[in-house]
Formats: C-alpha cells, structure tokens, sequence
C-alpha cells in the first residue's frame, strides 16, 4: 500500500515528509518538482506539494460579453501567462498518483487550502476523496498526530464553501470589471477598467470617509491652558469648561485669570484601575499591532507570519480566533522558548505562575486557535520577518501575564474661583506589561506629590484658539478592522482588497485617501448602478458562504441567487452604459492630468509641466506641454512612483516631487539640476576633489573598498565601489553654518529630504 500527500507548498511538504518519516527521507524530483519517498510505521508514503492554486476558472468560451457564467476549471497554464512553472507540479502529481492506492490532503485547514487540495484530487489525481490532516502548527507533533487522527473524508464543507466563494468572485469580477470597460468603450475610447465584489463596498467606505472629510466645516472653539509647577514638578491644566464656543466668555474668564501667580489645590481623586492582559493574536489584531507599532502594512505582515508558519516557527495565522486552548502545552512552548537568550527570563517569570491561563478573547475559529509561537528555534529571519516574530512571541507571553494596575489622578486648582483641572495617569504595578514591551502605547502623566490647600506657581496662563478637527482617514490598518466590523470579506482576504484598491489607482497614501478616479467611480456608480456597491448584499453573501460551511446552504442555490442578482445589476447597468462610460472617462482623464501636472514652466512661462512617459525608452521625464516651441526637459529617477507635490521648492521655486519607493520612506525633491539646495558647499567640494584626485581614500564601512564620487538626480554622494554588489553610500562631509562638519553616515541609499506633514496648532491668543 502506498499513500500519496499533498501538501500546499513544497517547503510544507518537506516539514511533513521529515516530520512522520521513521528514518531520513529520500527526496526525489521530477521535471525539477521535489517530492519525499518515506517509511512511516512500516507504511510507505509519498509526500508532494501543489504551489497554492494549480487550476483556476475560466470561460469555456471567451466572448468578452457579459454576463457570463458558463466556466469551468482549468489548469492555471492555461489561465495565467506566469503561471508556466505549475504544469510541472501537476504532472507530477499525476504521475505519483498512479503509484499509490491511498491519498490524504494535508494543505492549510481552511476553505482555500481545502479547495487547492480538492482540485488536486480530483483534476491532478483522478480521484473523488480522500483523507484529510488538520493541524495548525507544522512541528512534529502536531503532523505526527494530525496523521494519526486524520479523517476519512475531506472538509466537503470547506471545499464546497471555497469553490463557492471562488466562482461567486469570478462572477462579480469579471462581469462588472467587463460592464465598466464596455462603457469606457461605448464613449468611444478604451481603458481596462475592474472592480469586484467586495472591492466596489471597500472603496465606496473610503470614499463616504473622504465625502466626511471634505464637507468638514471646522468650528472654532477656546481653551484656557494652566502651566505651572509644585514639587519639583511641572504640571499642565486646562479650565474646567474645556471647550468655550463663546470667545466672549473664554475673554471674559481669561483677564479674571491671566495676572495670577499661584493656583491653589482643591481637591484630589485618586483610582487605582486593573487592566487585563491583553487577548491572543487573531490575524487583524496582529495586522493593527504590526502597522501601529512598526508601519509594517497589513498584506505585507501576513506574508512574513506565513513566511514564519512555514518555517515551522508560528501556529497558522489566517485565523479569527482570540484563544489558546491548555492541549497546545504551554509548559512545553514556553520552556522551548527560554532556549532563547531574548525571552529566557520572560518566559522563566510566565512558567513561576501556578495556574497558566492565557486572558482568552471572545472571537472563536472553527478551524484553528489565535496565533502562538510553537517554541521552535528561528533560523534566519530577515529583519522585518524578525520584528513579526517578536510582536507575536511578546504578544504570547502577555497574555499569560498578570494584570497591570493604572493609578489615575485627577487634580482641581483654584484660581480667583475659576477651576481648573490636570489628569495624571502612572503605572504602579506593571505586571503584563513587562511582558510586551516594547509594544506599550500607554502614556504614563505624572502629577507632582501635592495636596489640599497646597499651592501651585503658574508659570503660564494661556488662551488658545482652535478649530474642530475633520474625521481621520482610515490607514491601511484601521480600514480592514472596519471590513472585518461590517463582516465583508474574510480574514485571508481584506488586506489583498485593500491593495487592489491601491495597485487599481482608486485609493493612495498611508491615511487612506480616495483618489479623484476612486470618488468619480463611486459617484457613477451610485447614480446608475448602486446595487453594485451595497454592502449588504454582499455581507449578506458571506454569510451563505458560511452557511455552506456549516452545511446548512446548497452551492447551486446561493450560486443561482448571485447570479440572478447580478443578471438584474448588469441589466440595469447596459441601460446607462454610454453615460457611464463618459463620466468614468472624465474621471480616468482628470486623475491622469493630477499625476502628471507639475506647475507652470519657468522658462517659456506660458507651458506646464507634465511628467511624461517616453513612448521608445519607456522611462519618465518632465517636459513643456508647448514642446516643440519650449523645448526643456528634466530627468525624473526611475523604478519609483513619482507624484507632484504641491508645495514648490523653496529654494528656486520650481516644481517638487514625491518619490516613493517599496519598503522606503517617500521622497521629496526638486526637479531642477541647478538648484543651489543641489550644489556642494566648500568643504563638500573640497571632499570629491581630493578623493577625484586621489589625494584622500575613503572606504566601505560595510565592505572595506573604495569609496568613490557618484552623483545622483537627489544630488552627488559616496558610495561603494563594489556596487551593485555593496550598496553601501555615505554623505559628503557638509559646512555647517558655523563652520563645523557633520559626521558622515553610512547607509543604504543616499540621503534625500524626507516629506513633511503638516499638523494643525492651536493659536495663542496674547
């Protein structure tokens, strides 16, 4: 008897081929793919791995019309031009297939790993079952077990559920994204234009916010500010009224106070408030904490948690759960983790507890726990992949901490009986939190050791003046909370829609804005086709698919019941199709002239600016919009996204430019090459001299080469002359304005201004 596993992706394979193996397995390989030839309790057993989907959906016939729903599954070759490299895996799989008499999945145990799985089964292998292994962790003991309590059948639920929500997603994707590119045409010019289930609701979130945003009036409001000092101690307090909407009466109250030299205390409450450790990691809490704490983006932080569950390090993190259950062994996770000199005394202060319980949330997953570290030792982690790491293993042992304890103050002081009040808040027994540091938002506020009757000298009394502030945008963070708070979408899914947003020009920046294309887009569709963006329908469709979990809804039926909905959606839609293809165009033309205007050009004085793409070389440039009369140009740096900046250069008041690049603070620039902002100063000049000269050698921090002159759009740098192999790079020793130098750094780019928010300030009213 010989049994076949399929695993989701060959470095999982390899975890459990070495996993059940009772001695060391034989890897072999065909057409390049690897699979493990092993002996598990005298059993031989053959472990394979899919790369993630190996068929995906296509129309049997392509029309390009729509609607269509006549599809089938199809090996992914022949549905997507990058996805050559997975025909070897299929063959593989169905060559093996033939040799063995029993086949078990063993993929994520979630309806997309179910799905993968049963696709292979049935399209690679020939096969209508088999068995299935659950686990949530990819340690040997979890596979160990997992293989013996295996199930005779698949998750039908899962499986059913997956390829549900796959064709539903098919359906709405390309039918509409067809609708909105025909109506593009039908106003007789042509873009790609797309949207889908779930997208057409996020985006319209972001656009309500940014509606919010711009209808914004601002109020003006006072505050009166007491700054004074007792004990050795500073302390801030503000009038009692906190907000005056009546400057009259703020004026009023401000000359009675504004001469006084002392403050006298009336009163002072203390409290001593308990705080909870905090839950468990599901995926979006980890998503917030990972971009709140460390700006790690929320896609960009489950691909390194699933970089980190494939190494075997992590439990799976695509999970909605908030608790931990005692079976997983935290005696056994925790005294693994000791053998790491970074958490041995953490974990050896959580394992002195007698009773270990983890402070467990309400949010439950049928399919797996919160997420834990599964005590393995990481091997190489990249830097990034590393602080994941160590939000989740400090996240981990918080849970099991005790509960801190928060003494608040609250503080009243009489000036000439115009009361005034200060808030201290300090931590008196820190308890779980010296298990999360350094993951602690909270800001301690102490109060200086006063009491009744005690005096207070002001050092300040001030009137400021204010404005109410308008809604914030979402971040990338805060949007998928919401997606998650209004049920749309799943938790594996809602950060990829969020960057599809992004990646389709409908939404741009670290607070979430909508681009004038997103706004447009959504305004159209509200006038001609709002079902398309009713959230409701679609929560509503999340919960079939849910209810197809359970086993509780048919496929057919919730499939029938999209469609029928989206036949009278589309229907609706051809009605208005030139009208809506005309105000997309506007929007897609207005949004192109925003990203590519910089401002007036300097030189002919009657041009603009433009960024340009060069139809030959394909790289950008600025040029005059009245070439050939003006004939200027500027070099614009390549592989970065460049956007206009508004505010012009202060130094020669030509454009500027925000340069963003992956995994890089954005940029701000001047396009002019002359700029004096741009030019060496003395003792910079003096520098490239001697080094151009030979007379001074500077080398590699990084490396120990040479160093050597380059120059670059953001002006001229050291950098290593090993490159691209070192992509070390060192400021110029700079004159500074009293004639000193400033030490060089070194670093992996050359230095360039890093772009500016402004924040709004309250105004002191003398």
């Amino acid at each position: 008897m010989v049994e076949l596993l399929i695993a989701e992706k060959p470095s999982a394979a390899e975890k459990i081929a070495f996993a059940l193996a009772d001695n060391k397995p034989v890897k072999k390989s065909n057409n390049r793919v690897p699979y493990y030839e092993i002996i598990h309790n005298g059993k031989k057993l053959i472990v394979c791995a899919a790369v993630g989907h190996l068929y995906n959906l296509a129309e049997k016939t392509k029309k390009w019309t729509y609607p269509a729903y006549d599809i089938e599954w199809k090996d992914s070759p022949s549905v997507r031009k990058d996805a050559s490299y997975v025909k070897d895996y299929i063959v593989t799989l169905t060559k093996l297939a033939k040799e063995a008499d029993e086949f078990t999945i063993c993929t994520d145990f979630d309806i997309e790993g179910e799905l993968i799985g049963w696709n292979a089964l049935r399209f690679a292998c020939g096969q209508k079952d088999g068995h299935r292994m659950k686990f949530s962790t990819l340690t040997k003991g979890d596979l160990r077990e997992a293989y013996e309590k295996k199930t005779k059948h698949i998750d039908w639920g899962q499986a059913h559920a997956g390829e549900t929500r796959h064709k539903m997603d098919w359906f709405y994707g390309i039918n509409l994204s067809r609708a909105l590119t025909a109506s593009i045409k039908a106003a007789k010019s042509f873009k790609i234009m797309s949207i889908g289930r779930v997208q057409g609701p996020a985006l319209k979130l972001i656009v309500d916010r940014e509606r919010e945003i711009t209808a914004f009036k601002p109020q003006p409001f006072w505050q009166i500010q007491l700054l004074g000092h007792a004990k050795s101690k500073d302390i801030e307090a503000w009038h009692v009224e906190d907000k005056f909407w009546d400057k009259d009466k703020a004026d009023k109250v401000f000359i009675k106070v504004k001469h006084e030299k002392t403050a006298t205390v009336m009163n002072l409450r203390r409290n001593e408030v308990k705080q909870p450790a905090p839950y468990p990691f599901d995926l979006t809490t980890l998503q917030t904490e990972s971009f709140g704490h460390m700006g790690i983006s929320p896609k960009e932080t489950l691909a390194h948690a699933q970089k980190l569950y494939l190494a075997g390090v992590i439990s799976y993190p695509r999970t909605s759960s908030q608790q931990l259950d005692p079976k997983l062994g935290f005696h056994s996770i925790l005294n693994q983790l000791k053998k790491m000199p970074k958490y041995e005394q953490l974990a050896e202060k959580i394992l002195q507890i007698k009773d270990l319980k983890p402070n467990n949330g309400k949010k439950t997953d049928p399919a797996h726990p919160a997420i834990y570290p599964t005590g393995n030792v990481p091997k190489t982690l990249t830097e990034r992949e590393a602080k994941v790491y160590d939000l989740i293993v400090k996240r981990f042992l918080a849970t099991f901490g005790p509960d801190a304890t928060i003494e608040t103050l609250a503080l009243t002081m009489d000036v000439k009986k115009e009361e005034f009040k200060a808030n201290g808040k300090r931590t008196i027994v820190p308890g779980w939190h010296i298990f999360y540091m350094p993951y602690i938002k909270q800001k301690e506020i102490e109060l200086p050791a006063v009491k009744e009757n005690d005096e207070v000298n002001i050092k300040e009394l001030n009137l400021l003046s204010k404005e109410t502030q308008p809604p914030k945008r979402y971040t990338q963070s805060s949007i998928i909370k919401e997606l998650e708070k209004r049920n749309l979408g799943t938790k594996a899914t809602r950060a990829e829609i969020v960057d599809t947003l992004f990646k389709r020009g409908y939404a741009d920046g670290k607070q979430v804005a909508a681009t004038e294309l997103g706004i447009h887009t959504i305004k159209t569709l509200e006038k001609y086709s709002p079902k398309i963006l009713d959230e409701t329908l679609t929560r509503k469709f999340e919960e079939d698919m849910e209810e197809i979990r359970e086993g509780k809804e048919k496929p057919d039926e919730v499939l029938e019941d999209a469609k029928k909905v989206l036949t009278e959606i589309l229907e609706d839609f051809k009605k208005h199709e030139k009208n809506i293809g005309e105000e997309l165009l506007q929007a897609v033309r207005d949004e192109r002239d925003a990203a590519s205007i910089l401002g007036k050009c300097h030189k002919c004085k009657n041009g603009t600016l433009k960024i340009i793409m060069s139809k030959k070389s394909k790289k950008k440039f600025v040029a005059c919009d009245q070439y050939p009369k003006c004939e200027i140009t500027f070099n614009l740096p390549q592989n970065a996204l460049i956007k206009p900046n508004e505010t012009p250069c202060a130094t020669c008041a030509y454009p500027q430019i925000l340069i963003i690049r992956a995994r890089a603070r954005p940029q701000v620039t001047c396009i002019n090459p002359t700029c004096s902002s741009k030019k060496l100063d003395k003792i910079e000049q003096k520098e490239v001299d001697q080094i151009e000269a030979g007379k001074v050698k500077k080398m590699c921090k990084l490396c120990k080469s040479p160093m050597v002159v380059r120059k670059s759009f953001y002006g001229m740098f050291l950098g290593c002359s090993t490159y691209p192999k070192c992509r070390s790079t060192e400021k110029l020793d700079k004159e500074e304005k009293d004639g000193a130098k400033k030490d060089s750094k070194t670093t992996t780019k050359p230095a360039t201004p890093k772009a500016k928010v402004s924040k709004p300030r309250a105004k002191k009213i003398k």
